[in-house]
């Protein structure tokens, strides 16, 4: 553990507003001036500590505030490489820049991680004001990673994806889920989570559907809302041992056309009704009821429905003041943190516009800046702060919010308000008077075999059988199973004879996913994302396995669906079907078993055709034909007496 600055109180000179009182023990003297400042003082209440640091910051050190940057890597600006932190480059934003909140995209083992994460602290402890520094991160807990948005490793617990709990639907089972994995970031030194996605998952071909609650409303909302009370360890705002949340994003990002995705240039139109925008909103209630300690707006422009009898804007849900000063916090009267999402002050060039081979987009020209990208760095920031925003995720250069002051755009008085929420978000998580951690705890909390439990059994219970035909499942143990997909040492370790030929076996087992485009390969999220189609087709590899296995034994098909999957070529040839949102193989060998019992029932519609997916209303959720299973379907088999 980094030993904190300690310095006796007979030596100090009390600076507590004329009290005379002495200092706590072990306080922290940020800004070396050998006097306890009332921001230092962890018996002032924390208005007054927001108010007395305020005073002694110079307005280059307020913008770097709203700025939320990432922690570099060595050779990678946005921390995309590498084992540790570039500290030369840390530092540099901390102390030229002034920022004090960052993204890690670090993964490295959990006392390692708890190490660079100490070592930021001590360099923002040397900083002029001391302000320690806020470490946010992309979802760490589940299957799904997909660069720049969700990361996997690191030691820390493996749980389902997020339609995993809400297969489930038990808001108490995400709560507990979160409540493991605050303790978990906490120890590495991670405050802040850029999750959940209360997002309505509203268009079956998004490739962000996975990490979303499904498309029922009120479900998204119940669930998302035991995210933030699991994570925050509570529901009445963010506790000193509790992850800040931010919850994204403020809205209708599910409802965008084919499923392109907002990151994208070609995926920044998302077109709803008045009816439909009501029902995106629905699924944000109880995250804000539960007092999320942020907020993050969607990166598309939302056309169609109207706020407060008129039009929406065309821009972004980033520069949009009816959307965030008007909606969300006049009508939701919402008083957290507003972030950005990441660079929608950046410059959209060609290679972010139109892609090619010879210019494919790199991370150097990502830009979102949609329905202001004519205009200029300044002109954005100040449009931005304008409408509400806090922080400006991906962000790493005050001098355009400093440019839009000294041009009159921007106040000072509104710079202040931002940063007042930024700081009080710090104190309220203790920050300010002890931000570092114990590397040899971290170790032992992250990943532990007690948490990891509980992970595996929701991996089991999380899984959907939709089909059971002459009830295949449970299957004996002691059969000839043949796989595909399947590690064949799990099968062993459950009890199969694994062999490799299946006019030798008794069962088969497949595994598969839905199936899924590269349209746009050479954008740097199209290129990484799954989009288009959904259906399973005969030149489809896996679709060829399951055809030569069930032309000789009853054949088992499990489908992991980050999208909702067509099944209609492929469910004549399975006598069982099971549907997993993130599940090891062994947690699928158990359900296969029976040693545990799939509990799940889809929290979305199945499609029966591709046609009836491009028949349906992006922004309804399961809108369109009569689907080949409803949302809520799902067979619950008795226990195995095993």
């Amino acid at each position: 553990m980094v030993r904190r600055r300690i310095i006796a109180a007979s030596l100090l000179v009390v600076a507590l507003g004329g009290a005379g009182s002495p200092p706590p023990t072990g306080w922290r003297d940020l800004n070396h001036n050998g006097r306890l400042d009332r921001y230092e003082d962890a018996r002032t209440p924390i208005a007054a500590r927001v108010e007395d640091l305020l005073k002694q910051m110079t307005l280059a050190e307020k913008a770097g505030m709203l700025l939320h940057g990432t922690l570099p890597t060595p050779g990678s600006a946005i921390g995309f490489a590498g084992k540790t932190y570039d500290a030369d480059a840390t530092a540099k934003l901390l102390n030229d820049r002034h920022i004090t909140s960052f993204i890690t995209r670090l993964v490295v083992a959990p006392s390692e991680l708890a190490a660079q994460n100490n070592a930021v602290q001590k360099l923002a402890e040397a900083s002029r004001l001391g302000i320690p520094a806020t470490i946010s991160t992309d979802p760490r807990h589940h299957f799904q990673a997909t660069l720049g948005a969700s990361t996997t490793g690191g030691g820390f617990s493996l749980w389902p994806d997020t339609l995993g709990f809400a297969a489930l639907g038990d808001a108490e089972t995400v709560r507990r889920f979160g409540n493991i994995a605050r303790q978990e970031y906490r120890a590495v030194g991670i405050h802040m989570a850029l999750s959940p996605q209360a997002d309505l998952a509203t268009e079956p071909r998004w490739p962000r559907f996975a990490a979303t609650f499904g498309s029922d409303p009120a479900e998204v909302s119940r669930l998302a809302g035991a995210y933030v009370d699991g994570f925050q360890h509570g529901r009445t705002g963010v506790r000193p041992d509790g992850v800040a949340i931010v919850v994204k994003h403020w809205v209708g990002y599910g409802a965008e056309p084919e499923g392109f995705d907002g990151h994208n240039h070609y995926g920044r139109n998302a077109p709803l009704t008045d009816a439909s925008f009501a029902q995106h909103i629905r699924a944000f209630d109880d995250s804000l009821a539960a007092h999320s300690a942020g907020v993050m707006p969607t990166y598309v422009i939302v056309h169609g429905p109207k706020i407060a009898n008129q039009p929406i804007e065309p821009v972004a849900a980033g520069f949009n003041k009816q959307m965030l000063t008007g909606l969300l916090r006049g009508e939701k009267g919402y008083r957290g943190l507003i972030v950005s999402d990441w660079s929608i002050t950046n410059d959209c060039p060609q290679a972010c516009m139109a892609p090619d081979a010879a210019h494919p987009q790199t991370p150097a020209s990502i830009g979102t800046p949609w329905g202001m990208e004519t205009t200029d760095k300044t002109t954005r920031f100040a449009k931005g702060l304008n409408a509400g925003i806090d922080q400006f995720g991906g962000a790493n250069d005050p001098v355009p919010i400093l440019d839009a002051v000294a041009k009159g755009l921007v106040s000072e008085k509104r710079i202040d308000e931002s940063v007042r929420r930024v700081l009080r978000l710090k104190f309220e998580q203790g920050l300010f008077d002890n931000p570092y951690v114990d590397e040899a705890a971290a170790a032992r909390i992250v990943g532990n075999p007690q948490a990891q439990q509980q992970a595996d059994a929701v991996q089991r219970a999380s899984q959907i059988l939709l089909r059971n035909d002459s009830a295949t499942l449970p299957v004996a143990p002691d059969k000839r199973i043949w796989l595909h997909n399947v590690d064949a040492a799990a099968a062993r370790t459950a009890g199969f004879t694994v062999v490799e030929d299946p006019a030798q076996a008794d069962i088969a087992l497949v595994r598969t996913s839905t199936p899924f485009e590269t349209l746009h390969p050479h954008h740097f999220f199209g290129a990484r994302q799954h989009e288009g189609r959904l259906d399973f087709r005969p030149e489809d590899k896996d679709v060829q396995a399951i055809a030569r296995a069930a032309a000789h034994v009853p054949t088992i098909v499990a489908v992991e669906m980050d999208r909702p999957a067509v099944l209609t070529a492929i469910e004549p040839m399975a006598k069982a079907m099971l549907v997993t949102f993130g599940a090891s193989d062994a947690a699928v060998l158990d359900i296969v078993t029976g040693r545990a019992v799939a509990q799940g029932h889809l929290p979305f519609s199945i499609p029966r055709s591709m046609a009836d997916v491009e028949a349906q209303s992006p922004d309804l959720p399961d809108d369109g034909p009569a689907p080949a299973y409803k949302r809520g379907a799902g067979i619950v088999l008795k226990a195995s007496a095993q």
